[in-house]
């Protein structure tokens, strides 16, 4: 598959993510035709090759080894041999390796060619009944609960919809830290094992979503989550700001209470004021 300028191409490929019917004929088509596969995980690589017939030549590429493989790798384009880029499943780059040897084969003036395929982020958007028209993508969050909090807060005045990934074992921690960011009644969904035989998409709010964790929501297999973006207009979660309040204010003068309060709801200071007033808080 070389070029007539014996300048190789850089493929990058989507593959399917559960489901084998979605890897679209012409994926298959130059996957057949590459000199080199470039792997996330060179077995689970094989595996797709060797299910839908195909007996290429693969080599690893992760995260561990990307500074080393990508001059290896430019010279196989540089000598005109065409590699395709896979990751595990879906699309790579999107919170898969990939960044640094697209980024070099620009830099060289290699051709870098894109071959659309599934994305979990695009399936999972496809079917969570929120808005699309404008989103975020945020991977996966912090593991260590600060800095997941902190991550969060940061996104507490954002008006798209977020989509973020986790892992199965930690699926109930950043449910509860994103209800105690955005509020039990803010509208989410979570899809679980998408495009495979036990795929699930639960819809509701962040509160109806946590409590059904472990019950009708099994705790298996591979999850997106997408969480609605703050709707301008609406209502503050009134219990959520009393409770905040209450607790910085045991520590805190009124003033600075009401501010962090402000700070991690995403609400106008002066509804802060409004709602702890009213509710026997004294921030003046």
């Amino acid at each position: 598959m070389q070029a007539a300028d014996a300048r190789g191409t850089l493929y990058v490929i989507g593959t399917p993510i559960g489901n084998l019917g979605d890897l679209s004929p012409r994926a298959r088509d130059v996957l057949a035709k590459a000199d080199v596969i470039a792997a996330e995980d060179t077995r689970r690589t094989r595996g797709l090759l060797s299910r839908i017939g195909l007996n290429a030549r693969v080599i690893a590429y992760h995260e561990h080894n990307e500074e080393q493989r990508v001059p290896e790798l430019l010279e196989h384009l540089g000598s005109g041999e065409s590699i395709a880029l896979v990751s595990d499943a879906g699309t790579p780059l999107i919170s898969d390796p990939g960044l640094r040897l697209v980024r070099a084969a620009h830099a060289r003036g290699f051709e870098v060619t894109s071959v659309p395929g599934p994305s979990a982020v695009m399936a999972a958007l496809s079917v969570a009944g929120l808005a699309t028209d404008r989103f975020v993508f945020e991977g996966f969050l912090p593991r260590r609960a600060a800095a997941r909090a902190e991550h969060l807060q940061s996104l507490g005045a954002e008006h798209r919809t977020m989509v973020f990934f986790e892992a199965v074992h930690r699926l109930t921690d950043t449910l509860q830290a994103l209800v105690a960011q955005f509020g039990a009644q803010r509208p989410a969904a979570v899809a679980r094992e998408l495009t495979k035989v036990h795929e699930q998409v639960a819809t509701g709010t962040l509160g109806q979503i946590h409590a059904r964790l472990g019950a009708d929501i099994p705790l298996l297999g591979e999850f997106v989550l997408i969480v609605a973006g703050k709707t301008a207009n609406a209502e503050p979660d009134e219990e959520r700001v009393r409770g905040i309040f209450a607790l910085l204010s045991a520590e805190l003068a009124p003033n600075k209470a009401v501010a962090l309060t402000a700070a991690i709801t995403g609400q106008p200071r002066n509804t802060v004021y409004r709602l702890t007033r009213i509710h026997g808080g004294t921030p003046d």
